[in-house]
């Protein structure tokens, strides 16, 4: 019997080994030697600058931001807004990783004008009196010739998570409209949001046990969930139907903590961050029946956070590379900082197309990556013969801590940063 159980438990371990052994050594159990800091486009020094409300220092502990686009009738981007929400009170509220000791404090939404660098608050109109507000991922739809935008956000408020539904009218974009609150026994552990349509996304849920289970299993179970990566969470396609019910289709299963979510701006492809593994998972996407097939996973330096794709197609991955530092931070611990890095992925270029795929093993085994960054991301992620990674930003801590969100504005070339437990939380370099 002894026989079989150690037979049963050395399987196990060498299965998790196989599955998690390499985002545990390098995110848990090493300290990354990363920079101070370290910007892709020139000296940090000089070309990054933090975005801060001056007024009232409410802009902190940022987990999300997104662009919210005004085009015009031929579809050209006439005005472009950044969109940031924000919970001051996260460190003493989350009901997925911990703690959940203070419900009360309301989070913010914010706009951001790419034009002028103004910065306001977004005020919540008919806001459900009573209802707890603490943003987490959304997703706007773009603003079509002045007409107004349906935007859906995650909430975790003191009762259940849900997902709330805005509308944002151009003529008063300092205004969110509350239209409905999104309930389903689904909603576990909702994260990040994909619009799919103006009234249907992809949404996903990050973890199967949180800190909602009774004491003491809900804070051990997560934070096994967390390290041991098991593949119990999903991707969920959901759609509004007329009569405010909701259509829910699980799209992606057996993801271990799936973070972050973003669609390409064709449509056709969607990027999922696993966390607990340290990588990407890319799928196709059916656009008439919004069905998934997995296409490939990429290993990145670090547990990625949110994933956003720009206009060109790149997709900007944002996370953290150490895990006990970020825990550290949480815990508001004196003198503690948790380490930021970005990069970029990159289709492989159109000139490699003729390469057999071994050509293409045997060309990125032995060519470098990355070769710029002063930690480079092939110290710790192998090279890929199908995405080519480069980094954006990065630093110990010490200028920026933990990264979750990074968009480029392929526009102007700028990149903007958050950090969901920083403050001030927005950072731009350019």
């Amino acid at each position: 019997m002894f026989y079989k159980f150690a037979a049963v438990l050395t399987t196990l371990l060498a299965i998790y080994i196989y599955r998690s052994g390499r985002a545990v050594f390098y995110h848990v159990l090493t300290v990354p030697d990363l920079p101070k800091g370290y910007f892709a486009g020139g000296d940090y020094m000089d070309h990054c600058a933090v975005i801060k409300d001056e007024k009232d220092n409410r802009l902190n502990h940022c987990e999300h931001m997104l662009f919210w686009d005004h085009l015009d009738k031929e579809d050209h981007v006439t005005n472009r807004f950044l969109l940031l929400s924000c919970d001051p009170g996260r460190r003493e509220w989350n009901p997925i990783m911990g703690p959940m000791n203070d419900p009360d404090p309301f989070g913010y939404l914010w706009i951001y004008s790419t034009e002028t660098g103004s910065l306001s608050p977004v005020s919540l109109a008919d806001y459900p009196e009573g209802h707890d507000f603490h943003p987490l991922g959304f997703d706007v739809y773009p603003s079509k010739a002045g007409a107004p935008s349906n935007l859906f956000l995650v909430n975790h408020a003191r009762e259940n998570s849900t997902i709330e539904q805005f509308v944002l009218d151009p003529a008063q974009p300092t205004v969110a409209t509350h239209v409905r609150t999104l309930t389903s026994s689904y909603f576990v552990a909702p994260n990040s949001v994909a619009l799919t349509s103006p009234t249907s996304f992809y949404l996903t849920n990050e973890h199967l046990m949180t800190y909602r289970l009774p004491r003491p299993f809900g804070s051990i179970l997560s934070t096994i969930e967390t390290i041991g990566g098991p593949p119990l969470t999903w991707v969920a396609h959901v759609t509004v139907l007329p009569d405010s019910s909701i259509e829910h289709k699980f799209a992606a299963l057996g993801i271990a903590f799936a973070n972050g979510v973003t669609l390409s701006r064709d449509g056709l492809q969607l990027a999922v961050a696993s966390s607990s593994l340290a990588k990407v998972h890319f799928y196709r996407r059916d656009p008439l029946t919004n069905d998934l097939t997995p296409d490939r996973d990429l290993i990145v330096p670090f547990s990625p956070d949110n994933v956003m794709y720009d206009d060109d197609g790149t997709l900007i991955v944002a996370g953290h590379p150490h895990f006990p530092s970020l825990v550290a931070v949480v815990e508001s611990k004196p003198g503690a900082k948790a380490p930021s890095w970005a990069i970029s992925i990159r289709p492989a270029g159109a000139d490699e197309d003729g390469e057999s795929e071994g050509q293409k093993k045997s060309r990125s085994k032995k060519a470098g990556y990355d070769s710029r960054a002063p930690l480079s991301a092939s110290a710790i992620a192998p090279a890929s013969s199908t995405d080519e990674i480069e980094t954006v930003f990065q630093s110990d801590g010490s200028v920026y801590g933990p990264a979750s969100t990074g968009l480029i504005d392929s526009r102007t070339g700028i990149f903007y940063l958050t950090g969901m437990y920083e403050d001030p939380e927005a950072q731009t370099s350019k």
